[in-house]
């Protein structure tokens, strides 16, 4: 088994969890190779890791079975550029708090690879946002698994961004931004402007206003095999465009349509993390404050 090795930011409080893990690497005989990135990261923490083989990002990382995400969820989101079209299952090790997508615990690394060694996982594929435009934004990379947004650059006024779907106009948003997510990002910056949660298998996508001056507009959810574009104006002539955590400034000459990805996210799930659990566990379901 060959696995590609990814992180950002280990704090002190992953450190013994990291030297593990390289421990059982060497038990198991996994062939191992790390990011660039993260090799530096690890370095400034005292790891030596000068014996394993790098990649960086835009490297094929088809010849690896699996990427380990080492980090939280916003990792993931990073590791997702790293395999790119090669669609190389990402396994989420979560060195913080429990993540939507990172949702095996630090303590379980030697489970998790004890079980991706015998099989005993299932995979998720998920779905990604594509972003064409005129500017070439977000380029080679113009893809994300939680959402794209258009939002305001300056804090005095709102913004109007005029949507389309298919061609067909649909409305123009006056507020202080727009979210296209996908069901996976449903979670995420979408869920805490109102818009609905989605399972991710599911095949949409949620638009949904930020701080919408009209009150009776709403999100809404539409297929992904719509192609969704749209023209920005405002009082000021620049606007901020992100997608997951990459952002870029941009004025309103700017032509930007969105789409379902060619290729899908591949996440691996242990027997033990179900979807509905994280989200009773995340959003605090069945709870009774007054106990």
């Amino acid at each position: 088994m060959r696995i590609a090795i990814h992180g950002k930011s280990t704090g002190p409080e992953a450190q013994a969890c990291i030297a593990d893990m390289f421990e059982i690497i060497k038990y198991r005989g996994i062939e191992a190779d790390i990011s660039a990135e993260y090799q530096s990261d690890l370095a400034e923490k005292g790891f030596s890791t000068t014996h394993l083989n790098t990649f960086k990002l835009g490297d094929n990382l088809l010849p690896y079975d699996y990427l380990l995400s080492l980090g939280g969820d916003g990792t993931i989101l990073d590791s997702i550029t790293y395999t790119n079209g090669a669609e190389t299952p990402i396994v989420g090790i979560n060195l913080g708090r429990l993540g939507f997508l990172a949702t095996t615990p630090r303590d379980q690394i030697s489970f998790a690879l004890k079980s991706i060694a015998e099989g005993d996982f299932e995979i998720e594929s998920r779905s990604l946002v594509h972003v064409d435009s005129n500017q070439k934004l977000f380029e080679p990379f113009n893809f994300g698994l939680n959402e794209f947004t258009i939002v305001k650059k300056e804090t005095s006024s709102m913004i109007v961004v005029h949507t389309y779907v298919d061609g067909d106009y649909l409305n123009s948003y006056w507020a202080d931004g727009l979210i296209v997510s996908t069901p996976t990002g449903s979670t995420g910056y979408s869920l805490s402007c109102g818009g609905p949660l989605v399972h991710p298998k599911e095949k949409n996508f949620i638009i949904t206003p930020v701080s919408p001056h009209n009150l009776n507009v709403r999100p809404i959810i539409l297929s992904d095999e719509s192609v969704i574009t749209f023209e920005i104006e405002g009082r000021s002539r620049q606007f901020m465009v992100s997608l997951d955590s990459r952002s870029h400034s941009v004025d309103d000459s700017v032509e930007i349509s969105v789409r379902r990805e060619e290729f899908e996210a591949r996440l691996v799930r242990f027997p033990k993390n179900k979807y509905f659990d994280t989200l009773r566990h995340k959003l605090n379901w069945g709870l009774d404050a007054r106990n």
